[in-house]
């Protein structure tokens, strides 16, 4: 799995942490070995553009996800196939921001936000009650998944 990580912001992340939760989610939705996941880290004016841009919504967001190939979640019995999953961009000033308001770390936050993102490139969304339930529930599994996998590192 070759997941790549560009931080373009201003602020130190723990970059390997964030790669860590990226290949452990991958792996527990079943994704294909050979699949590519591009996490790229901007600061806020870069992110409001992308926002403007892509979603026509002024200010600076937390997390966008673009997705390449539409992979899906694989099975136990099948992995997903090879191909590009798309790309990630975050935002740590917003994610710092946020993490105050949770009262958790901007790592914490970052890799909640990381974990949504991998879920919308695999095709989640969270717009009607019944999606949100489903995405949430998958996001929590994966990060308290990861949590436990590194306390045991």
């Amino acid at each position: 799995m070759t997941i790549e990580i560009n931080n373009e912001s201003a602020i130190p992340v723990e970059e390997a942490v964030i790669l860590r939760l990226a290949a452990f989610a991958l792996d527990h939705m079943r994704i294909h070995a050979d699949a590519d996941l591009a996490i790229v880290l901007v600061d806020e004016a870069a992110m409001e553009q992308l926002h403007v841009q892509w979603m026509d919504e002024p200010g600076p967001t937390d997390v966008l996800s673009f997705p390449m190939d539409e992979l899906r979640p694989g099975s136990d019995e099948e992995l997903t196939p090879a191909g590009l999953l798309g790309d990630i961009v975050l935002c740590p000033q917003v994610a710092a921001s946020q993490a105050e308001t949770a009262g958790h770390t901007t790592l914490d936050e970052l890799l909640l936000l990381t974990t949504h993102g991998i879920l919308h490139l695999l095709g989640f969304d969270h717009a009607e009650p019944a999606e949100e339930k489903e995405m949430f529930g998958i996001q929590r599994e994966i990060l308290v998944g990861f949590a436990l996998e590194e306390r045991r590192r």
